[in-house]
C-alpha cells in the first residue's frame, strides 16, 4: 500500500486554510471531472480528489492525518504505525462505507463508524495491557478530540474517562459509553464506543482468545525432556517437554488463553537455546560431543 500526500492532491501547503482547500478543490474538480474532461486519468483523479477534499476538509480526520506528520512521501509504501489512532476520539458517520475510497484511506479511517450510525455518537481506539483483559481492571483513559475555536483553526481538546475494562475482553472489540458521545439534534447525547487494541507484550502473541509463547529450552531438556516452567498470563505452571523435542514443537496449554466461553489455549513453542562456548571447558564440552554424538545435522541432502 502506498501513502497518498491529500496535500500535495490538491496542490496545498500543509497549512491551508478551509478557504484555500475549498478554492483547490472546486477548481481541479471542475478541471477532472469525467463529463467534462479530456484527461485519459480524469475519473481516477476526480476520485482522488474527492478523498483528499473529503480528509482535508474534515476538522477530526485532517487532525488525524496530521498526526503522521510529514515522514511520509507520496507513493512511499506505508502501513499505519501500531498506534496509529490510539486514543483519538471521531464522531460517527464516518466515510469509506461504501467502498469508495482507496485503501490507504480505509487503513486510516474505514475502521471508524459506518454511514447509519448516529452523527452523535463517538468513536475512538484505546491500548490496554493483555493483563488487563485476562483479569479485568478499572482504568483512567485520556482521549483526544479535534474542536474548531473562534479563530476558525482545529485544536486537540483532552478528556479524561472511568473505564471498567471487562475480564476477557478481545482485541477489536468494542465497549459502549452510553451517553458519552456528542450532542445530538435533539439534545439527546450520543454514545461512546471505545475498540479494544492490545499493547504489545514482551512474552505473548494474542490470536483472538487464543494466546502464543515462545519457549526457550535447553539441549538436555529438549533431548531428554521433562518437567519446566512456563509462564502464564495466570501464574507460572509446570510444562511436560517431551523427549526427542526439536526447536519449532508446539504444545497446547488448554484453556489458559484469554478468558470466555470458551476460554481460549495458550500454544507454547519450544526454541531450543546452546549454551555459549565461552570458557575454555565449554569449547571443551562441544568438540567431546562433536566427537562422541557423530551428529549430522544435515545427512538428508546426502541422500
Amino acid at each position: 500500500m502506498q501513502f497518498k500526500d491529500y496535500y500535495e492532491v490538491l496542490g496545498v501547503a500543509r497549512d491551508a486554510g478551509d478557504d484555500e482547500i475549498k478554492r483547490a478543490y472546486r477548481k481541479l474538480a471542475r478541471k477532472y471531472h469525467p463529463d467534462v474532461s479530456k484527461e485519459a486519468d480524469a475519473e481516477a483523479r476526480f476520485k482522488e480528489l474527492g478523498e483528499a477534499y473529503e480528509v482535508l476538509r474534515d476538522a477530526e480526520k485532517r487532525a488525524a492525518y496530521d498526526r503522521l506528520g510529514a515522514r511520509y512521501r507520496s507513493g512511499q509504501d506505508f502501513q499505519p504505525p501500531p498506534d496509529w489512532g490510539t486514543g483519538f476520539e471521531f464522531s460517527g458517520g464516518g466515510g469509506g462505507g461504501d467502498g469508495a475510497f482507496s485503501d490507504f484511506f480505509e487503513s486510516l479511517f474505514g475502521r471508524r463508524a459506518a454511514p447509519t450510525q448516529a452523527a452523535a455518537d463517538h468513536h475512538a481506539r484505546i491500548a490496554i495491557d493483555l493483563e488487563d483483559a485476562f483479569t479485568g481492571a478499572e482504568r483512567q483513559v485520556t482521549l483526544q478530540s479535534a474542536q474548531r475555536g473562534a479563530d476558525g483553526r482545529v485544536h486537540m481538546v483532552d478528556r479524561n474517562l472511568a473505564l471498567r475494562i471487562p475480564r476477557g475482553v478481545r482485541e477489536g472489540q468494542r465497549l459502549r459509553l452510553a451517553g458519552q458521545g456528542a450532542p445530538g439534534l435533539d439534545g439527546r447525547r450520543g454514545d461512546l464506543y471505545l475498540e479494544i487494541q492490545f499493547k504489545p507484550h514482551r512474552w505473548y502473541r494474542v490470536e483472538g482468545r487464543d494466546l502464543h509463547l515462545k519457549l526457550p529450552v535447553a539441549p538436555w531438556e529438549a533431548a531428554l525432556g521433562g518437567q519446566v516452567i512456563a509462564p502464564t498470563p495466570g501464574g507460572r505452571v509446570e510444562l511436560a517437554i517431551p523427549a526427542g523435542a526439536q526447536s519449532g514443537r508446539r504444545l497446547r496449554l488448554k484453556g489458559r488463553g484469554l478468558p470466555g466461553a470458551p476460554a481460549g489455549d495458550l500454544y507454547v513453542e519450544l526454541e531450543v537455546v546452546l549454551p555459549p562456548a565461552d570458557s575454555e571447558a565449554a569449547r571443551a564440552l562441544y568438540r567431546r560431543m562433536a566427537d562422541e554424538l557423530r551428529f549430522d545435522p544435515r545427512a538428508q541432502f546426502d541422500r
